[in-house]
């Protein structure tokens, strides 16, 4: 595998705070819920947020940012010790910081603190710009893109730059090969240059289509990557957009999710990705940041992990079992569901959908074609093995393939360890080989209703008749009108 390029990210670095604790009663001097047992984590946040998951891909990562004498902006320097290289603008006041108070995950009030800015530029910054091999900027509306927006235009010139606009920032430098705003985003920039009475309205969809449109045009750039939250983002060269769609429904703390996708697309662009490959990668690596935790998850001070990498039809079992060690490593449930999946039916998508509502990811563990020739004879698969794991992944409920060339899956459970093996109903009345492994482990073998006449075999052998009647059937009738 080759190695992930290195990246160069620009923007205005954050330190960020969450007090985090139950709440089970209000005050009684005001109506207002209590804290109890709070719990304070402080972590990297805006472009120093960026450049930490960059890093935690398994890229070389500088960070070019202000930074300066305040507290804040020391215990910043420690938190990215050896996770990325730093080259630091002088800063004007104190860092920037954000508190965050949640209760059982969910936020209830943030604080903001510091008004530092970037005051100028330096050589070794405009010498990093200049040799790097793709940027990323990541814009907080504190002027580090600014004081560098000289640079960053003669960057975009020649090398793929990604930018995460601000709506408190100036737009991206013309010639950027990506800018990725949320939809709101989009909206406030699109709508500055906008008519008074243009008309606007529409589905969110579509309004984001059009702004998309407009932003490609005003900020002449090569694309813009409107990400739309759970759904996706809508990718916009200024003519008919793509729809890049989640692959499940995340719902979790989406704090950083933005980040987390303007860092993987700009890598991928780094890795010579194209960019609708590098905004699909992009929108699968964010909700799997969102499902496994958010910043939750972002262990700075671990060591990098594989890079999320462009959605692929190959070598589908490295990135299950990925998927699984990110979720359980967060605390969440791992399920997994197996068989051949040949000629998917409702069955098997009523089976699958019911497996991923118990738990935080599914992993679907499919039988390779040598497996299915030797169980189900040689006429079998009737779909071969690339196409099934295909079909499988586009599935909304499934988050990841792994493949098994054995009979049975034990082997491949055993690296998967899923706290969930979710069957159909048809086992009922028999052992599963494989329930005692589960349960080695504390796994739990769980069985789904089953769908009555669903079955592939029934499905083939009415594929197999009808087109045979319908051909007898035409020569009848032909044979009729010759011998009148």
């Amino acid at each position: 595998m080759t190695a992930p390029a290195a990246l160069l990210v620009v923007g205005d670095a954050l330190l960020d705070h969450d007090v985090s604790g139950r709440v089970e009663r209000l005050a009684p001097d005001a109506p207002v819920p209590v804290v109890s047992g709070p719990r304070r984590t402080t972590r990297p946040g805006g472009a120093a947020l960026a450049a930490c998951l960059a890093a935690a891909d398994g890229r070389p990562v500088t960070l070019i940012t202000a930074l300066g004498d305040d507290p804040d902006s020391a215990s910043l320097r420690e938190l990215l010790a050896d996770r990325v290289d730093l080259v630091e603008l002088p800063l004007t006041g104190a860092l920037s910081s954000k508190t965050r108070v949640l209760a059982d995950g969910r936020p209830l009030l943030r604080l903001d603190d510091g008004e530092g800015r970037a005051r100028e530029a330096t050589e070794p910054a405009r010498r990093a710009i200049a040799e790097a091999g793709a940027v990323l900027v990541a814009d907080y509306g504190r002027g580090t893109a600014d004081v560098l927006r000289e640079a960053l235009a003669d960057a975009s010139a020649r090398v793929p730059v990604a930018w995460d606009p601000h709506p408190r920032g100036r737009p991206p430098v013309p010639g950027v090969r990506l800018a990725t705003p949320s939809a709101a985003e989009a909206h406030a920039f699109a709508s500055r240059g906008a008519d008074a009475g243009e008309d606007r309205h529409g589905s969110e969809l579509h309004a984001a289509a059009q702004d998309a449109a407009r932003l490609v045009r005003a900020w002449h750039a090569a694309s813009v990557a409107v990400t739309l939250g759970g759904r996706g983002a809508l990718l916009s060269h200024g003519e008919t957009p793509l729809l890049v769609p989640s692959p499940v429904t995340a719902e979790g703390d989406a704090c950083g999710a933005g980040d987390r996708f303007a860092a993987t697309a700009a890598g991928l662009l780094a890795d010579g990705e194209l960019v609708e490959t590098a905004v699909r990668g992009a929108v699968h690596a964010a909700t799997r940041y969102v499902a496994e935790g958010g910043v939750r998850s972002v262990a700075v001070g671990t060591p990098p992990t594989e890079p999320p990498a462009a959605p692929s039809d190959d070598e589908p079992t490295d990135d299950a079992l990925r998927t699984a060690a990110r979720v359980r490593a967060a605390g969440g449930t791992v399920v997994a569901a197996g068989g051949c999946f040949d000629l998917l039916h409702a069955g098997h998508v009523a089976l699958l959908q019911a497996a991923r509502r118990t738990g935080d990811c599914l992993v679907v563990c499919v039988n390779s074609d040598a497996s299915v020739r030797r169980r189900k004879g040689d006429g079998r698969p009737l779909v071969p093995q690339a196409d099934r794991i295909r079909v499988l992944r586009a599935l909304e409920c499934v988050d990841a393939v792994a493949v098994f060339d054995e009979d049975t899956p034990e082997r491949l459970l055993a690296e998967l360890r899923p706290h969930i093996w979710a069957k159909g109903g048809d086992y009922a009345l028999t052992r599963l080989p494989e329930a005692a492994l589960v349960e080695s482990w504390g796994g739990q073998v769980v069985l789904f209703p089953y769908l009555d006449g669903r079955s592939t075999t029934g499905i083939a052998e009415r594929a197999a008749v009808a087109p045979r009647s319908a051909g007898v059937r035409a020569k009848v009738a032909g044979s009729g009108r010759r011998s009148r």
